[in-house]
């Protein structure tokens, strides 16, 4: 399939205009987590019933399902190959310290364990220039690693929930911890400490996902209590701030458009949140018809984004007749207009 809406025409109406064209609810449980590919036009799946999952977000279609009884799937994220996963253990962690393992699709097979975290694995990514990888435990650690080797690389032992994330250059990583405290290491000599730390003025909830916009001037925070937050990533400076219905036991995701205009956001609540970032305003609300909404992530280079409970589902521009037919999926009723913001 060919999208006939660019990045580059990403506006307010557009944005507006977002709704499901497909869904897909044959998964067994929740699903904990979603990853797009960088360059390829796919979507990888982690979820309660054990199964990593491969979509081609193109043609909205399901390629791959594999089973993982033995250590379960939890955190999950692409590598830079196509076929190729990072994935955390759900079960076992004590028993046998595979934490986390590097997973060949193609041919279902384990390509490497990484020994080392005590505790579930909350945060995990791929470095996008090179074979690095980090990952954030319970355990209080954030853990470096290299896919082509088994040892750990590089230890933080820190305070709280730890999240990570490096920017789209891969040349800065931060790590989030007790307090709301961000902290920014030089990838290439992390070994000598942050080079910055930054504070979520009057927020001490712990920060539970951390993204970079494409550009690298922006960070997102998404913090327990549902709170959002814009910061300046360079000066740690607060854009804006946004505070949704709260969802105990159930962390949501918040995404930049890859043109870093527009964030979205799940709530308590079930619905969806738009916000214009630069305007500081919210330019729309959809119930996301699926309940609370845990995952949610923009596609890199589309028109699209993924919204995960029990169900997953892709959302694109509804005025494009064009594009929605040619994504076939289940016709659901559009997105409920713009609502004032949950507090």
């Amino acid at each position: 399939m060919t999208t006939t809406t660019s990045l580059s025409e990403l506006d307010d109406d557009l944005v507006r205009s977002m709704s499901i064209g497909a869904v897909f609810s044959d998964f067994g449980g929740k699903i904990h987590s979603i990853d797009f590919h960088r360059t390829d036009d796919l979507l990888v799946t982690a979820s309660e019933d054990d199964t990593v999952r491969l979509y081609d977000i193109a043609n909205a279609k399901l390629l791959k399902t594999t089973y993982h009884k033995k250590h379960g799937t939890d955190r999950i994220c692409f590598t830079h190959h196509s076929s190729s996963v990072i994935c955390s253990s759900k079960y076992n962690l004590e028993s046998t310290g595979e934490s986390l393992w590097y997973l060949s699709m193609y041919d279902n097979r384990c390509l490497r364990y990484f020994k080392g975290h005590k505790q579930r694995v909350v945060s995990l990514c791929m470095s996008p220039i090179n074979d690095s990888f980090m990952s954030g435990s319970l355990d209080h650690s954030v853990r470096i690693w290299d896919l082509r080797v088994n040892a750990c690389q590089g230890i933080l032992r820190l305070r709280g929930r730890p999240a990570v994330a490096y920017d789209q250059q891969g040349l800065v990583f931060a790590v989030a911890m007790e307090g709301g405290a961000i902290k920014l290491f030089d990838s290439r000599s992390y070994d000598k400490g942050p080079f910055d730390t930054f504070l979520v003025g009057g927020d001490t909830s712990e920060v539970c996902d951390i993204k970079f916009s494409n550009d690298g001037k922006s960070m997102l925070l998404t913090t327990t209590n549902n709170n959002i937050y814009v910061l300046d990533a360079y000066g740690g400076e607060k854009r804006c701030g946004f505070s949704l219905e709260p969802s105990p036991g159930t962390p949501i995701e918040a995404t930049f458009t890859p043109d870093g205009k527009y964030m979205v956001a799940g709530s308590g609540g079930g619905t969806m949140h738009a916000w214009s970032i630069e305007m500081k305003n919210e330019v729309a609300c959809w119930s996301s018809h699926i309940g609370v909404p845990s995952c949610l992530k923009w596609a890199p280079s589309r028109a699209m984004f993924a919204v995960a409970s029990s169900v997953l589902t892709f959302w694109i521009p509804n005025n494009d007749s064009k594009l929605k037919t040619e994504y076939g999926g289940t016709d659901i009723e559009a997105g409920a207009p713009p609502q004032p913001l949950l507090h």
